[in-house]
């Protein structure tokens, strides 16, 4: 695909969901990307601006959506791809990582054996908000000896300022809210 969709035109195909999952939330919904392969494709050339090929390892995606874009970031790369997911849902032995959340908290969960010391990993994951999970994920990361060479979003909410729990890692998403 070679017409690149711009990203005034992905912004504006992220349907608002009022009140989901719950009264006072405006949900940002990607699916309308998914299903538009243009689209699509478009996102994940966009995550990929300033990453040379041959200067990544690993991607790491966040679960859920977060292994979308970023098994198609790896994909692309020719890069591994490795799940963090959710706490009990993976089948190996595990470092765990708890976090909070704005209503309580949550635990998320790396294999042990995912990533070498010093392999180049970089973060993707679909959107940032309060930045517990990205969060927790680079703690991951960090105790696995991993070099976090950069960490994509695609939606950043930067008004519940989610960017600062993420210290000196390069930062990039592609549309702010």
């Amino acid at each position: 695909m070679t017409n690149i969709a711009s990203l005034s035109e992905l912004e504006q195909s992220i349907r608002n969901v009022p009140d989901f999952p719950k009264p006072g939330i405006q949900f940002k919904d990607i699916t309308p990307v998914l299903a538009d392969g243009r689209l699509f494709d478009s996102t994940i050339r966009h995550l990929l601006e300033g990453i040379p090929a041959g200067s990544v390892d690993k991607i790491v995606g966040i679960d859920a959506r977060g292994f979308i874009f970023g098994a198609a970031v790896a994909h692309r790369l020719g890069a591994g791809f490795v799940p963090v997911r959710k706490k009990g849902k993976l089948p190996w032995q595990t470092h765990e990582q708890s976090y909070e959340l704005e209503y309580g908290s949550s635990t998320v969960a790396v294999h042990t054996d995912a990533v070498a010391s010093g392999e180049r990993i970089l973060l993707v994951d679909d959107l940032l908000a309060t930045g517990g999970t990205a969060a927790a994920a680079l703690q991951l990361l960090s105790r696995l000896g991993a070099r976090v060479v950069g960490v994509r979003f695609v939606i950043e909410l930067a008004f519940l300022d989610g960017r600062r729990r993420l210290g000196d890692y390069e930062v990039k998403s592609l549309i702010t809210y």
